[in-house]
């Protein structure tokens, strides 16, 4: 039988390959501390495969891992001099646990394990300290109760605030040991109550309750959303860790607190944290009682009257500051360190990699650099790249009182306050009246987009990450909270209500996009900066990275922002969001109800300049870059019109009744819209539709070479292609079309055809497709949801139950499914082996999404694409990606 559990002390834990993932990152922090001659408190570690046991043996603990755990003990016991249950020299423990990375407050903890009624006395007598004693298993019962017995704390808080009241006392240290006494009896009679069982004596029995219980709490719903939100996979398990309780709450020579070798919110290289005096480690995070600074500096500088630990406790400060150093130094990162003092003398509970702002990371990785403690290779590799998108834009001030009346999904970044608006043309309106608005929608679709436009923020009751709101929303850097099931509308009446609040049209609220949170009132906002290392820090990624970053754009402003952020060009401009623009949205509409060649052509003729205008602006600011055109993609019932005036407006416009209209939009209308007349297919029904596209883009092109202003390289895609005569047609028709505008200007363009692969068949026939296409552009969203058979605006309303279930371990509208990878894969081999000088990318909104950059640099793309926002966090993915190839 494999080893399943490690002595900290144990040799087997300097053979094990990868500590992390068998002890998870506190048990291995504690062997490796132990290591480096630190004072480490006597303990053990049972491994992650124990976990994995436990629940493939319907959540319990076999009588093999028992013996092991029991014969661990008696090591702990042997070093500790002491032993669990002796009622003259007690052992006791803490039980914890240890994921493989940091899940700060996701697991459970249980302190003081090992105290009843007989061992409290022993206790009492061994530290002669009976007030200690009767604190510590107060704290015991409590903890206990509430993670293994399921008894909410309040109950207990209740009891000891309401004993504080009756004595006229602040302070939970102001209680002595008869007033501890006193509530240990009302805490067990709580628990008889809740339970209708005794507080259990046994302590082999609460040992093996709190470690069932820590390894129940990797399931538990908060741990479940920490994974779900920071991409943890959930068959990874936890560890726990069994060790040697030390002391901080013994009396004034007594202490327990946490420390960070920098300063986790601005990266600043001075030793931030605080400790309480007579405590222990729980009080510190609790907020129980006000925390003192570790350095008297610090403590100045807050203007704070409680002494620092450097005054109070200068030797222990002495050593804490010298272990500060050499851990920073052995792990080469910014550590987060708890330590208790227990009379006098510094135990170390644990180091980690301290969580910190993304502000901070930059600064921390660059400064080590500096330092000479890592290389600029690992100064790339230190940051998590969708941390940057809190650098880039604005975040509420926490400071702040906040009213959170409900929560959605946080599907674009950034903070905004605004009046709640139910219409886009209403938020366009209060936007020409320089008033702030969110547009409040159940879900928005391609006709709000002047709309989301011209409103701060978006917030939607449907749809997920990947929903129309959410897309557009962080391709125009909008905050966004998308997907609330907790608010329901009421368009009618224009409110929206939540569980205790009713929002009317006019109410300011706030969302933030980061995570997710409705907010009633305006909250104030802190405005990114954007510092001199983090720049630094870009141009070192950029020195590493192969493959190249364009942006999804089909606005000046989009296109000056990812310029800005040093996107390599356009991935992918769709020309169809500039229809919805209301000087042209009318010619679009005669264009489709048009019933002649001839009435459709004196339509495409009015936009013709408009279209022509759109693509000088762009190409001017992408100049001598890349700029991928989608030609018109979307079915057309996207823009036909929808209320009796927009009908009406159309009918006089050609001519018509506003029956003959109504007659026409039943003609149009599409089961499957979808999959149904969109894309190439138009182009073949109505070419005229793409020829005046093409003649757009060439004269554009004409234009700014007559003016000798350097042009950027168009790229003419073909949408929706599954077959290689429906890419010939539609090349054969572009390449027509640039002929006659060079035959009638005299001036010779280039430029490229070619086309997004977004179906399964053409990722499949790609070597048929390659004779014709000199570039792919994979579509990862529709070719997500042509694989699955999923509807991206439809999933939210099941994926989560999928996730739970463990069918996908996370949205494969987030982050590309193998199955889809494998799709883009054969694409890439077939296209590459037909024609050697393709060109490869993705345009999909997996283009920002780190993990897919990583799947993407692996199968050899040439680029991928992105929102603009998310273009430097997709430029140090594609950096990280080709690092860890080596």
């Amino acid at each position: 039988m494999k080893k399943l559990i490690f002595n900290f002390k144990s040799k087997d834990v300097k053979k094990l390959k990868n500590p992390k993932n068998i002890l998870g990152g506190k048990g291995a922090n504690l062997a490796e501390m132990g290591r480096l001659g630190l004072p480490v408190p006597h303990g053990f570690t049972i491994s992650t495969a124990v976990c994995h046991l436990f629940y493939q043996n319907k959540k319990r603990l076999n009588s093999k891992i028992i013996k092991e755990i029991n014969k661990e003990l008696l090591l702990i016991e042997k070093e500790a001099k002491k032993k669990l249950g002796d009622l003259k020299n007690p052992l006791l423990v803490s039980v914890r646990s240890g994921a493989r990375v940091s899940m700060p407050g996701m697991m459970d903890t249980i302190l003081n394990l090992g105290l009843n009624d007989q061992t409290v006395i022993a206790l009492a007598k061994k530290t002669s300290n009976m007030r200690f004693a009767k604190d510590s298993y107060r704290r015991f019962i409590q903890m206990y109760s509430n993670v293994v017995l399921g008894i909410e704390s309040y109950n207990f808080e209740e009891l000891i605030e309401n004993y504080k009241l009756t004595r006229g006392v602040l302070l939970d240290t102001e209680l002595d040991e008869n007033d501890w006494d006193s509530l240990i009896k009302d805490f067990k009679n709580l628990v008889r109550e809740k339970t209708k069982k005794e507080f259990p004596q046994n302590v082999k029995e609460q040992l093996i309750g709190a470690i069932r219980a820590v390894f129940l709490s990797w399931e538990s719903h908060r741990a479940k959303v920490y994974r779900k939100l920071n991409q943890i996979p959930s068959d990874w398990g936890t560890a726990v860790n069994v060790q040697s309780m030390v002391f901080g709450n013994m009396g004034n020579n007594c202490a327990t607190g946490v420390v960070f070798t920098r300063n986790p919110s601005n990266g600043d290289k001075n030793i931030y944290g605080e400790y309480l005096i007579n405590a222990q480690g729980e009080d510190v995070v609790a907020g129980t009682r006000t925390p003192q600074h570790i350095t008297k500096k610090a403590r100045i500088s807050s203007n704070d009257k409680q002494l620092s630990m450097e005054e109070v406790m200068p030797v222990v400060y002495k050593k804490l500051k010298q272990i500060l150093l050499k851990l920073e130094k052995h792990y080469k990162d910014m550590q987060d360190v708890e330590f208790t003092v227990e009379n006098k003398i510094l135990w170390m509970l644990q180091t980690r990699s301290g969580k910190r702002t993304a502000k901070s990371a930059v600064k921390i990785a660059v400064d080590m650099f500096k330092e000479k403690l890592i290389s600029k290779k690992e100064a790339v590799l230190r940051l998590d790249p969708n941390s940057l998108d809190s650098l880039l834009h604005p975040t509420l001030d926490e400071n702040e009182k906040i009213n959170v009346i409900a929560k959605g999904l946080p599907a674009s970044p950034g903070a905004v306050s605004g009046k709640a608006v139910f219409t886009s043309d209403e938020a366009e309106r209060l936007n020409g009246m320089m008033q702030n608005t969110i547009l409040v929608r159940v879900e928005t679709s391609p006709e709000d987009i002047h709309g989301m436009h011209a409103a701060k923020g978006i917030l939607t009751a449907r749809g997920g990450m990947t929903s129309h709101a959410a897309v557009v929303a962080r391709g125009m850097g909008r905050p966004c909270v998308s997907g609330s099931s907790e608010i329901e509308i009421d368009y009618e009446n224009k409110i929206f209500k939540t569980k205790n609040n009713t929002i009317k049209e006019g109410d300011v609220i706030t969302i933030d996009g980061s995570t997710g949170r409705i907010i009633t009132g305006e909250v104030k906002t802190v405005k990114p900066e954007i510092s001199g290392d983090f720049s630094k820090l870009m141009s070192w990624a950029d020195g590493f990275r192969k493959l190249k970053v364009r942006t999804n754009s089909e606005t000046p402003l989009d296109s000056k922002v990812a310029r800005d952020f040093g996107a390599e060009g356009i991935g992918l401009c769709r020309t169809e969001h500039m229809f919805f623009d209301e000087e042209r949205i009318l010619s679009v509409r005669q264009m489709i109800l048009s019933k002649s060649k001839q009435d459709r052509a004196i339509a495409l003729e009015k936009l013709l300049p408009h279209q022509k205008e759109d693509f000088l602006e762009i190409f001017k600011i992408m100049q001598g870059l890349p700029v991928t055109v989608r030609l018109l993609d979307p079915p057309l019932h996207e823009f036909l019109p929808k209320s009796d005036k927009e009908i009406e407006d159309v009918a006089n416009s050609l001519k018509l009744t506003k029956n003959e209209i109504r007659v026409r939009i039943t003609e149009l209308h599409e089961q499957n819209p979808m999959l149904g007349h969109r894309g190439c297919r138009l182009g073949i029904s109505f070419p005229e539709i793409y020829e005046m596209q093409c003649r757009a883009i060439f004269e554009a092109l004409i234009e700014l070479k007559r003016k000798k202003i350097k042009s950027a390289f168009p790229e003419i895609m073909i949408p929706l292609v599954s077959t290689e005569a429906e890419i010939k047609i539609m090349k054969d028709l572009v390449i027509r079309t640039a002929k006659k505008v060079q035959d009638y200007f005299k001036i010779k363009i280039d430029f490229l055809v070619g086309t997004m692969i977004e179906l399964p068949r053409a990722a499949l026939r790609a070597n048929d497709i390659a004779k014709h296409a000199e570039f792919f552009s994979f579509g990862t969203n529709d070719l997500t949801q042509t694989t699955f058979g999923i509807s991206r605006d439809d999933s939210g309303k099941f994926l989560n139950d999928y996730i739970e279930n463990k069918i996908f371990d996370i949205d494969p509208f987030v982050s590309i499914d193998e199955g889809v990878g494998d799709l883009i894969k054969i694409a890439s081999e077939k296209g590459k082996k037909q024609n050697k000088k393709i060109k490869l990318g993705i345009c999909g909104e997996h283009g920002g999404d780190p993990k897919s950059i990583h799947l993407c640099s692996k199968i050899g793309l040439n680029y991928v694409s992105c929102s603009p926002y998310r273009v430097p966090i997709a430029r140090l993915a594609a950096a990280q990606a080709e690092l860890k190839k080596n």
